[in-house]
Order: C-alpha cells, then structure tokens, then sequence
C-alpha cells in the first residue's frame, strides 16, 4: 500500500531546511515528502505555496505545519486531500481571528524585542537567536539565522478562509520553555480543537532541538490516518 503523503509548513524566519532532522527519516520509513517553499509575501499566497505541494505527495496527507505554518495548515488543511494535521508550537486561528490577534491574547516580548524592520521586512536578529532557539548549539542557532526568511510587515494581520481542525483530526507538539509562541497559547488552542497533545521541553523549535519527539508525534498521525 502506499503510505501516507507528508506535506510540512514552515513559519517565519525558516524556509523549509527547518525539518531537515525529520524528512530524511520519513522518506526512510517510505513516505513521499514534501516542504513548502513560501515567500510570507502575503498569506494567501502562502496558503497557496502548501496548497500545491499537496498534489505532489499521494493522499492522504498529513499536513504538518510549526509557528505561522499552522496558520497555514489551518487553511490548506481543509483541502479534501488533508487527512490529519500536526502543529508545531503552533498558531491555529479560527475564522474570526488572524495569527497577530491569537499572539496578542498571550504575548511574549523576548524575540519581538530583536527584529529589523528595513524596507517593510521583518528580520530576526541575531540577538533574538537565544530566544527563539536557545536550545539548539550555537553553530544550529547560526544557520537557522543564516536561513530564516523574513515576512512583510502586515503579514500576521492578513484573513482567509478555512479552519480545517474544525474538521480534521489533530495533534500538537507544545513547546514548554517556548518564548516565541507562549506556552499558553499553544494550550489554549490545542485544547479548543481536541488536539492529542505532547508537551516537549523545548524553544520555539523543537523539531530541530528534538527531532524525535515530533518524529513521534507525526507517526502516530499517520498511522491514525492509515487505518481510516
């Protein structure tokens, strides 16, 4: 049997080298897998960038997305090919809400306080390193800044349509230490779309700083969906 398609969604300041300690292990296991490549120009674009990964991986999908990638998943997810999704510390708005509302409700100053803003680009700092992935050896904090894409100003304040955890079932990874999304962000919204959760002592990155943890969590999505 074909197994399940794997479709990842990066956030922001990464490219799609974020789950490089994931998708050569999933590839092993035999799984076509794809990482969306987004230019966080405008979100609707971004919706459309994971949208079209989807038809180069065989259904079903498992739509897996960390930081601004759940808001995407959240959207492209209820594409009829998306079988499960998975968060990454992840944002997860609902239909009246934008990814800036839901950081508003639990905010966190650490990184927020380390960007450059130059010609309407948002960078992270390389003093804001510490607070978005402290976790990870200094040499790791360095190229995540040496690959981090850097989104337009207005970029968390955009709408589109869809909520797919309304619809499709759900697991989140919740990073316990993160200073980037807050911890109790991540319970609130896990728990209001009945995600099963695992908590994973981490930064804002756990899928670098421990790639199994949510290796874990992905297979059991996927073996949920394979028995569906």
């Amino acid at each position: 049997m074909t197994k399940p398609g794997i479709v990842f969604a990066h956030g922001l300041w990464a490219d799609g080298s974020c789950f490089g300690k994931l998708i050569p292990t999933l590839q092993a296991e035999r799984h076509e897998v794809m990482a969306s490549q987004h230019g966080l120009d405008s979100l609707a674009t971004d919706v459309a960038a994971v949208t079209a990964c989807l038809g180069r991986v065989p259904g079903p999908v498992v739509l897996v997305g960390h930081s601004y990638g759940g808001t995407l998943i959240t959207h492209a997810g209820t594409d009829p090919r998306v079988a499960a999704l998975v968060y990454i510390a992840a944002l997860a708005p609902d239909a009246d809400e934008t990814s800036q509302s839901q950081l508003a409700k639990f905010p966190t100053t650490e990184v927020f306080s380390h960007l450059d803003a130059p010609q309407g680009r948002i960078w992270l700092k390389p003093s804001g390193l510490k607070y978005f992935a402290g976790d990870l050896p200094e040499a790791e904090q360095k190229l995540v800044y040496a690959t981090q894409g850097a989104p337009v100003a207005d970029l968390f304040n955009q709408k589109v349509g869809g909520t797919a955890w309304k619809s499709k079932p759900s697991w989140y990874v919740l990073a316990t230490q993160d200073q980037t999304v807050h911890p109790d962000l991540q319970r609130s919204v896990s728990k209001r779309m009945n995600a099963t959760v695992t908590e994973v002592t981490s930064s804002h990155v756990p899928m670098l700083s421990k790639p199994d943890v949510v290796l874990d969590v992905i297979r059991k999505a996927v073996s949920a969906v394979s028995k569906s």
